[in-house]
């Protein structure tokens, strides 16, 4: 087992001043992601026909709506650019990457899981995350301890010139996101600043509310967990929603919709097989053993039953630039205590290490 540890950046203030921060302590690693988006979409431009000054005019469009909703979180993104030295539309084309290029990152291998406290053995709210996403981008990640001005504290994770939104705060929220496709996609507040939105919630339905910010351009599934136990899918595009409770204390998701409201718009549903093998796998992993501690819950997160396409992703082999990926951290929350264990890297091949809010 490899022993690196993701470095934690600790940021607090105003947003623009977490930004500058962040910027500053990851000029090199925001500076990366930059040239590691720029590539991708040079490597791609027979299927995209899009150059990277065609990104940043695309990214443009949805600026204005960002800065109407969520101004703060474009702060942040301006301290970004300005901590680490770039420009401020390369930063945007990261953020909004997914709608510039119209979903054609088809990166369909995120796994998402919570357990309320009738289902763990030390009674503690215990939530999983598999982060699945461009194997260049692993070099880069962080974990962010932030206290913002306006805002409970947080600690999530981040890569390079991403926004923070995979995590959980003092007010006992946390969030997993898995990326779902839809074809009522336009132009409108990307993605992951609504859902950097979350992590300032006091309330689960605050929570809620924030993944459906009027006038966005896309959705996720959005999972939510409470200290309380209380654990929703919420299911998002940019016209519809589906709010779905767990069952039996467990909750899990992948890269489908779940609910019939939301199948009905769901981009190629016959292409998606392997997200389905991972829920269903997920859901029988949860279900086999009545109470989960830590090392039963990093066992799901390690396995590999349909391997390269199982929950520990190792799908790196294709030489198609849109579909290369592999799982680049696997978190694990305890809300009850406020604590993170992640690894850098496949679950399988890197240990756990603890960051505490």
């Amino acid at each position: 087992m490899n022993t690196r540890r993701i470095p934690l950046i600790e940021v607090y203030g105003s947003h623009y001043q977490m930004g500058c921060q962040y910027g500053e302590a990851c000029r090199d690693q925001i500076a990366h992601s930059v040239e590691n988006a720029r590539q991708l979409l040079s490597d791609a431009y027979e299927n995209l026909q899009l150059t990277w000054e065609g990104a940043r005019i695309q990214a443009r469009k949805y600026l204005p709506f960002a800065e109407e909703r969520y101004p703060k979180y474009v702060e942040e993104m301006r301290g970004f650019a300005d901590g680490a030295g770039l420009n401020f539309d390369d930063i945007s084309v990261v953020n909004a990457m997914e709608a510039v290029t119209m979903d054609a990152l088809h990166l369909t291998k995120c796994t998402s899981l919570a357990l309320a406290q009738e289902r763990t053995t030390s009674g503690h709210v215990l939530v999983a995350h598999n982060e699945d996403w461009l194997p260049e981008d692993e070099p880069d990640l962080a974990i962010i301890r932030a206290r913002p001005d306006d805002a409970p504290p947080f600690l999530a994770m981040t890569y390079g010139a991403l926004l923070p939104n995979i995590g959980f705060n003092a007010a006992g929220i946390a969030q997993c996101c898995d990326s779902v496709y839809a074809t009522d996609s336009r132009i409108g507040t990307p993605r992951v600043i609504v859902s950097r939105a979350v992590l300032s919630a006091a309330t689960p339905a605050d929570a809620i509310r924030y993944t459906l910010s009027a006038q966005r351009a896309a959705g996720y599934n959005h999972l939510i967990a409470h200290e309380s136990g209380e654990m929703y899918n919420v299911e998002v595009s940019a016209r519809r929603f589906a709010v779905l409770g767990s069952q039996d204390g467990s909750i899990a998701h992948t890269n489908h919709y779940l609910h019939p409201h939301m199948q009905e718009v769901e981009s190629e549903p016959d292409e998606l097989v392997s997200t389905r093998v991972r829920h269903f796998r997920a859901l029988r992993l949860l279900g086999l053993t009545p109470c989960h501690d830590l090392a039963s819950i990093q066992a799901i997160q390690r396995d590999h039953v349909n391997y390269q396409d199982s929950i520990c992703n190792h799908a790196i082999d294709e030489q198609q630039p849109l579909d290369r990926e592999k799982t680049i951290t696997a978190l694990l929350m305890d809300l009850t205590e406020r604590r993170l264990w992640a690894t850098w890297g496949n679950p399988c091949e890197n240990e756990y290490f603890e960051y505490q809010l």
